[in-house]
């Protein structure tokens, strides 16, 4: 009886110690959906900028503080920038007004998880499909890659600078594939070297939208990263301060230095 009163004892203190249990959207702790890989949570959204190079200076400004912040273009044509992975409303707000308060940020708008992965839905309806080969289905069985690969394409001509001069060479791909993800509401890791090692692997042959592709001199040397849009494209950052472009994976470079390709949805 003894042995089964420590057991019990020691069971309930973990539980008082585990922390809140999930009730719901806003105590919920994010789950992972595999190694790496997680549902990303409330996040700050901030400026409304005719120029990108406002909203790439905000960027840059809130980088420099350690902040992960990235911008991307809204339908209405304005450059927006975003960041943070809260855990709930009440966190990113008070994240927010602390920036506030330093005259980092002025308005803000906190963007729920929920509200990310519909207003993608609506901007990809009117999208028409590629006309390809017939995909690999998809395990969750949902358009989760679709709405990555268009919400790529938004990106297209921007000219990208992830991190401004503080990040090294080779980061502006990676951590623009990111933030596609980030705004489809899923959180990769950051580097291309990392994001290599997560997710399920796809065979080049079963490519469907929103696959991550890979290049480099090896799978231990991977250098370089895009999303897969259909049709043997895929769209990257090519350079930092370059425009985001969209590539074939049959031109000769990428030919000769593809790597492989993983699915995260």
């Amino acid at each position: 009886m003894n042995h089964r009163r420590v057991l019990y004892q020691a069971a309930l203190a973990l539980l008082l110690t585990a922390g809140p249990i999930a009730t719901g959207c806003a105590y919920q702790v994010k789950p992972a959906l595999s190694d790496g890989i997680s549902r990303i949570g409330y996040a700050i959204q901030v400026g409304a900028f005719a120029e990108v190079k406002n909203a790439e200076r905000l960027a840059g400004k809130l980088q420099s503080r350690g902040v992960e912040a990235f911008y991307f273009r809204k339908d209405s044509g304005v450059y927006v920038v975003r960041f943070g992975d809260y855990r709930s409303r009440d966190l990113a707000r008070k994240s927010a007004e602390k920036l506030v308060a330093e005259k980092l940020i002025g308005g803000y708008f906190i963007a729920s998880p929920d509200a990310v992965f519909k207003q993608k839905q609506r901007v990809t309806e009117p999208v028409e499909p590629e006309k390809s080969p017939q995909p690999a289905k998809r395990k969750t069985g949902s358009d989760m890659g679709g709405i990555a690969a268009r919400t790529a394409e938004r990106f297209v001509g921007i000219p990208y600078r992830w991190g401004g001069d503080n990040v090294v060479e080779g980061m502006d791909c990676s951590g623009f594939v990111r933030a596609v993800y980030n705004l489809c509401g899923i959180n990769i890791p950051r580097t291309s070297a990392e994001q290599f090692r997560v997710g399920e692997k796809v065979e080049r042959s079963a490519l469907s939208d929103g696959d991550l592709v890979f290049f480099g001199s090896s799978s231990d040397r991977i250098n370089h990263v895009g999303i897969y849009v259909g049709n043997g494209r895929f769209v990257h950052a090519p350079r930092r301060g370059e425009e985001i472009r969209i590539s074939a994976i049959e031109e000769k470079y990428f030919a000769d230095r593809f790597v492989g390709a993983k699915r995260y949805f």
